[in-house]
């Protein structure tokens, strides 16, 4: 208990160095701790995959659809449970700053194999039956003051011209890290439109979602899908949910390896800094070291001592930048909604802070606390003199 005392002492008794150090620390953190939460997200549709759920596309590219007719005879492949299918519409709202994802679904199948978009039973049959309807996310709805009923109009660019909508719907997430920022609607309204204005570009999907009927059945489903459109003139690659998510996290991974470097650079610096602090601490407090072991305090509590006052001003620090982090991502994910539709602190991004706030309290005590356990009393006590 005295020793504990001691240790909380003289971790302020210099309040300004410490409070510079705590207020470094917790800069740090704060930090470390939005980096890591990025890197999080550019995982989170990852995370979120199925494993009954497949993804058919072009085996060129994305870019290249698919005949309509495809839905059929995949349809009929054993293993398979749903079947849905949509286009990324990419349209613009207002102007080129509102980006969100739109896309022409189906809307039964596609609200039948994805659960997580959770919409009223009314707002369900309404969005299935109206050709112009469409369904916002809840956040998305919130941003533009979008209601139930309101028309919508869209600029298309990979579908150009006007396109005007009726919100038939406003979904919530079945959990609190699904994207609630999707636009989606009536992928016949679409199809229609392009029989009347480009005739070949109608009857065709940019993608099929298959819903099969056991996960252990995914990886022979999506074999039998790509053999029963082999060699025609538009062959297929299916794959699992997961690794379609992770196609496009891989186009990206440089980025995600910079950020990365940069959140561990950071500990690294405040390492640096806190070890620098305590060492100035320990040069400071030799005589005092040597007078502790005349009345009797053995090198283990000198180290004891060193140790203590690091690891109490670090996690301290570590607190307050965890504490920080909540608000800051919230901010974020208000100011950044169309790029960071869930910017959401987990707590393996907690239990990182806390262990990098205890990683650099130890290591900057390392040093101070083997000069301090290991100064001759002799050498300690002349500096008095």
């Amino acid at each position: 208990m005295m020793l504990f005392k001691l240790i909380i002492r003289n971790a302020f008794r210099h309040k300004l160095r410490s409070l510079l150090t705590i207020l470094g620390v917790a800069i740090a953190i704060l930090a470390f701790g939005l980096l890591r939460t990025l890197v999080g997200l550019w995982y989170l549709g990852v995370e979120q995959s199925s494993a009954t759920r497949l993804v058919t596309r072009n085996a060129i590219s994305l870019v290249f659809p698919l005949p309509i007719s495809y839905k059929d005879r995949i349809r009929q492949i054993e293993g398979v449970k749903l079947i849905s299918y949509g286009n990324w519409f990419g349209g613009i709202y207002i102007n080129e700053k509102n980006f969100f994802p739109n896309f022409a679904v189906e809307p039964q199948s596609y609200l039948e194999l994805y659960p997580e978009f959770v919409l009223t039973p009314e707002q369900k049959n309404a969005f299935i039956h109206d050709q112009r309807g469409a369904v916002a996310g809840r956040k998305l709805a919130e941003k533009y003051g979008w209601k139930v009923g309101d028309t919508i109009t869209l600029k298309g660019t990979i579908f150009p011209g006007q396109w005007t909508f009726v919100l038939r719907g406003i979904y919530r997430g079945a959990q609190k890290n699904t994207d609630e920022t999707q636009f989606f609607f009536n992928w016949k309204y679409l199809n229609e439109t392009m029989k009347r204005t480009v005739p070949r570009r109608a009857d065709q999907a940019g993608f099929y979602m298959i819903g099969v009927q056991k996960p252990e059945l995914a990886a022979q489903v999506a074999q039998a899908v790509d053999a029963t459109f082999k060699n025609s003139l538009a062959e297929t690659l299916t794959e699992t949910e997961r690794a379609f998510q992770l196609g496009f996290v891989s186009m990206t991974e440089a980025i995600l390896i910079a950020i990365e470097i940069v959140s561990y650079v950071v500990i690294v610096i405040i390492m640096v800094v806190a070890a620098n602090t305590m060492a100035m601490t320990a040069r400071e407090r030799i005589a005092e070291y040597a007078t502790m072991k005349t009345l009797g305090f053995g090198a283990r509590h000198i180290a004891g001592v060193i140790f203590g006052e690091s690891v109490v001003i670090a996690l301290i620090g570590g607190v307050i930048g965890i504490i920080l982090t909540f608000p800051a991502a919230h901010g974020i994910q208000e100011q950044l909604s169309q790029f960071f539709p869930v910017f959401h602190v987990s707590s393996m991004t907690v239990y990182l802070d806390l262990a990098a706030s205890l990683g650099v309290g130890i290591t900057a005590s390392i040093f101070p606390a083997w000069r301090g356990a290991t100064i001759p009393i002799a050498d300690g006590l002349r500096r008095i003199g």
